[in-house]
């Protein structure tokens, strides 16, 4: 052995420690480094938009890398492993999109919170086919369609500088096509909620709350006739608003009834939903609705709790569990200072109950004139679906596209086909629809009991029927904000609700629902911030399904990732 290996020999001990001492100082400074490298970059199932904003601001990450990352989440469980079908297809230029927009940022700056920020849209709402998306309605009458513009929202959106990600699954044509399950449609098949095996999404706006609940984008936009915003906000436990009808413009939108008709946003957060409403509410600045954001907000508030027939067990279908969670809001309501009135009763709950067939009658009528004239003003539409008639036809000439077994139903666009136009019993429909939801509803039990909102648990498929909690903000064209409440506990039976889904099940969210007057959005998201800074409900409980893609594994990397293109072919963008 060389003489200077053995002369080493005898000090080895203290080599040992040297060298231990060495590689613990060499692991600690990679974890070290690696644990700051990995603060830089917000969990995707969690963040927010001023999250997100903040670290694009500061050059952690890109536009361009926040696209990429979407993107690689939704093909992780759209269509593969857990095929939740939350996503119809995906924007070819997003990309292109967000390169400009980095670019923008860093010669002048950002144009408002939702520069570079990914948002998902509902498949009713209109984007060029230029861009490589199509607006369906979950339909195949409307693929290739061409659309004479973007619809009014997205253009205001994009003005912000919001990159639209793609178009989310819904049931097709918003529900308004017949007596099927929620949150499927003939493109995109039955979606399903990221909490439980075949959970039931709940519907219309489906797609956008399951792909908001996983982080498959920063944000969605939702529509809702009656209920379909609040009920999947609250089986995907996340913030969902219906705004008061008119505030956002519906132009471009597939319509069912402008008198009931909104678009809105669903997103994680409250603020997060107060950002997105600034920006596609054409009056406001972006800090009309941030303002009223304060964690004091509910102190002196008062908050009315209808418990005529909208909390009868008997009527209502709500499980003691529900009311158990609501009980506890209630409580944690009274300890940040609002003044509860309890009860707080529709003067006219019993009459809303058995008036359903006044808004069927509304909604029926308004949507054969108004679908009729959407479908007539596209620029080209390769089926030649060109009314509500051709519409019918073609779904019975093609079963194998639109009527599978189990989901061939359409019998609500066979009894719009029906009505005979905006006659005197639309109108005196229509002005009860008014007196009931407003007049000697919402507003009468406001005024009443002096209140600033009414609060109730949020729909899920526990009730009668779709639309029972929603249907007061429905038909007076009021707004109302849906937040987590809670999860069914592990002994939950699951319930059938469709040919595949169930609801509710073991640790499938539920909601709660806060009604307002005409234009109190501030005060709906003010008091939900509130709740919501409180309870932080959401972050209880994690989907079964969880997307693994997070932003490091993107970032200063060569990403090639799938989107769909509108003939359901595949290809490839880096």
């Amino acid at each position: 052995m060389p003489k200077g290996i053995t002369q080493i020999l005898p000090r080895s001990h203290s080599l040992k420690r040297w060298i231990l001492a060495v590689s613990v100082a060499l692991v600690f400074i990679h974890v070290l480094g690696r644990s700051r490298e990995e603060d830089h970059f917000p969990d995707l199932y969690d963040a927010s938009i001023p999250e997100l904003q903040d670290g694009l601001d500061a050059g952690h990450f890109s536009s361009v890398d926040l696209v990429n990352a979407y993107f690689a989440r939704i093909e992780e469980v759209n269509l593969k492993g857990p095929t939740l079908r939350a996503v119809l297809e995906t924007n070819p230029s997003a990309l292109e999109q967000a390169a400009a927009l980095d670019e923008e940022r860093r010669k002048t700056g950002k144009r408002s919170l939702m520069h570079g920020i990914p948002i998902l849209l509902k498949d009713t709402i209109a984007t060029l086919a230029s861009e490589g998306m199509n607006t369906t309605a979950g339909s195949y009458a409307l693929l290739g369609s061409i659309v004479p513009d973007d619809a009014e929202v997205v253009k205001r959106l994009r003005k912000a500088g919001a990159i639209i990600l793609g178009k989310t699954n819904l049931s097709e044509f918003s529900h308004a096509r017949g007596a099927l399950a929620l949150g499927w449609s003939g493109r995109g098949g039955q979606s399903v909620s990221a909490f439980y095996p075949n959970g039931d999404p709940c519907g219309s706006s489906s797609g956008s709350a399951i792909a908001v609940s996983i982080g498959l984008s920063a944000a969605a936009l939702g529509t809702e006739t009656d209920g379909s915003i609040a009920c999947p906000a609250s089986n995907n436990n996340i913030v969902g608003l219906k705004p008061t009808v008119g505030l956002i413009s519906g132009a471009g939108v597939i319509p069912i009834s402008s008198t009931q008709d909104s678009v809105g946003p669903m997103t994680r957060t409250v603020a997060d939903s107060a950002i997105l409403l600034s920006l596609a509410e054409p009056s406001s600045s972006a800090s009309n609705y941030t303002r009223a954001l304060s964690p004091s907000f509910l102190s002196g508030k008062r908050i009315g709790i209808p418990r005529r027939v909208f909390m009868d067990p008997a009527i209502s279908g709500v499980d003691a569990y529900v009311y158990e969670r609501f009980a506890w809001a209630l409580r944690v309501m009274e300890k940040l200072g609002a003044v509860l009135v309890d009860p707080a009763d529709l003067p006219d709950a019993d009459e809303i109950l058995v008036a359903h067939g006044n808004e069927t009658l509304v909604c029926d009528t308004d949507l054969k004139i108004e679908l009729n004239a959407y479908l007539e003003a596209l620029e080209a539409n390769p089926s030649g679906v060109r009314s509500l008639a051709d519409l019918i036809a073609f779904n019975n000439a093609h079963p194998e596209l639109e009527k599978p077994l189990g989901y061939g139903s359409q019998s609500d666009l066979i009894r719009a086909q029906a009505t005979t136009g905006r006659n005197a019993a639309y109108y005196e429909a229509l002005a009860l629809n008014r007196e009931l939801g407003a007049t000697r509803g919402i507003d009468g039990a406001l005024k009443a009991y002096n209140l600033d909102a009414l609060v109730l648990p949020a729909p899920g498929f526990v009730f009668p029927a779709p639309g029972f909690v929603t249907g007061p903000p429905a038909i007076a064209g009021y707004p109302i904000l849906t937040l987590p409440l809670g999860f069914y506990p592990a002994h939950t039976r699951p319930r059938a609700t469709g040919p595949r889904t169930v609801y509710p099940a073991p640790g499938m969210p539920f909601g709660i629902s806060f009604w307002g007057t005409k234009g109190s959005e501030d005060v709906l998201l003010g008091i939900g911030y509130a709740f919501e800074r409180a309870t932080r409900v959401r972050e209880g409980g994690r989907g079964s399904i969880t997307p693994v893609v997070q932003l490091r594994h993107v970032v200063g990397r060569k990403v090639r990732v799938r989107w769909w293109d509108w003939r359901g072919g595949l290809g490839w963008v880096r």
